[in-house]
């Protein structure tokens, strides 16, 4: 994402789901292509002649394949990009102390009131709040300010022509040619970061041929240069993402020292009056409603920080980025900019944070075990969480899905 420095964009976290996006919008590459494939460009000519052949055959005019395709080049520089990538490790503390920044609270307040008028007319279409949608505005981009400014094309017919994330990035190529055929927008005005993400909210070439959406009224979906047509295609897509109009996203909370830790995970849901039952009161002090409203116990640092209950619309957040920080971050930003507090530190800085080499053993560690937490990235994500949980009840530790340097000892000593 241009000007940033996130976690898991929309570009990876397609990736991880290469399969999928493969079988529904583009066939894979004939077995040649797959094997000439890698990182030089060798080949890659004789594999571009053959992709806009491809190309013509789901649907694309000839003459746009030539006007977007023609003299496109490998590009090195792009490949050598998506391998010095570092993976993500900040901790939520790190992470959303630089990133839920006060300017952006207030430009996103600034945003809706300038604009009140259109935010209300998306809210009523898609059923989304103006406050989600300038949170992830906000962090994509800095409301547009920050959007990349390289050639798309070059990048994913590179990226589509390497190994690594073929499959993904021909479907994304496909995708582009598609948007301009639909004259949208030109193989000249489509720029944007490294990796291919288009517009203000970074969609990926599919995601924006599916879910843009023409909201200014002239007749050409511009996730780039129009500001309606970028927030309604947001809204779209969360939408999509099974956003349920009128529900809450995140809520800070307290919760007793004699919690049932192991309760505290995004897998659980309770209603609302069990949590109210358990001692679990809103960060103010006043009770919770006692009603079925499901939620989830969240604890981004552990039993010693911050609490939240996150509500179903809370996987819009972490299907947009899968991501638990990221997610997390742009949640809290949107119940900001509607006018909630800083969140409770709890112990704060006190709290230890393992570095990416102790997380990437207790992953090891964790794999030996027999759990599968994906690969061995440093990231402390979900499957990473839950198996910390799983080896915290087994080993009679609170059971808050926090990874922490006693565990790592405990599983080193093979107990």
């Amino acid at each position: 994402m241009a000007g940033l420095t996130l976690p898991l964009s929309i570009a990876t976290r397609a990736a991880l789901a290469a399969g999928a996006l493969a079988a529904l919008l583009l066939a894979p590459a004939p077995a040649s292509a797959q094997q000439n494939c890698g990182n030089n460009g060798a080949g890659f000519d004789q594999w571009l002649a053959g992709f806009k052949q491809e190309a013509v055959t789901q649907g694309v005019s000839p003459r746009t394949v030539a006007a977007a395709l023609n003299g496109i080049a490998y590009a090195p520089d792009i490949v050598a990009t998506d391998r010095g990538q570092k993976v993500f490790g900040q901790s939520f503390f790190q992470f959303s102390d630089r990133m839920v920044a006060n300017y952006r609270i207030q430009q996103g307040r600034q945003q809706i009131q300038k604009n009140p008028q259109l935010f209300a007319r998306i809210e009523q279409t898609f059923g989304v709040p103006g406050a989600v949608l300038v949170a992830f505005w906000g962090l994509e981009t800095d409301f547009g300010a920050n959007m990349g400014d390289k050639p798309t094309l070059r990048s994913v017919a590179t990226l589509a022509w390497d190994c690594r994330r073929a499959d993904v990035f021909r479907v994304q190529l496909l995708a582009a040619l598609k948007i301009i055929d639909r004259g949208d927008l030109t193989p000249q005005t489509m720029r944007g970061p490294w990796a291919g993400e288009l517009g203000q909210f970074q969609f990926l070439p599919d995601h924006y041929l599916n879910y843009g959406v023409d909201f200014d009224g002239d007749g050409h979906i511009n996730l780039i240069r129009s500001a309606p047509d970028a927030l309604a295609s947001a809204a779209n897509y969360l939408r999509a993402l099974g956003w349920k109009a009128g529900q809450p996203w995140l809520e800070e909370v307290r919760v007793p020292a004699n919690m049932a830790w192991e309760q505290a995970d995004l897998t659980i849901r309770h209603p609302r009056a069990q949590w109210a039952k358990a001692g679990v009161v809103r960060a103010g002090g006043g009770q919770l409603p006692a009603d079925q409203l499901p939620a989830s116990l969240l604890l981004p640092m552990g039993r010693f920080g911050p609490a939240f209950l996150a509500y179903p619309n809370f996987d819009a957040f972490t299907e947009w980025n899968n991501s638990l920080t990221y997610a997390t971050s742009a949640a809290y930003l949107a119940t900001r900019v509607t006018g909630a507090g800083p969140f409770n530190r709890g112990q704060g800085d006190a709290i230890p944070v393992l570095s990416m080499a102790q997380v990437q053993e207790l992953q090891r560690l964790l794999n030996a075990r027999g759990h599968h937490v994906g690969r061995i990235d440093g990231i402390v994500g979900a499957a990473t969480r839950e198996a910390v949980r799983t080896e915290q009840m087994r080993l009679g530790l609170p059971a808050d899905s926090y990874p922490t340097a006693e565990l790592v000892a405990a599983l080193r000593a093979g107990k």
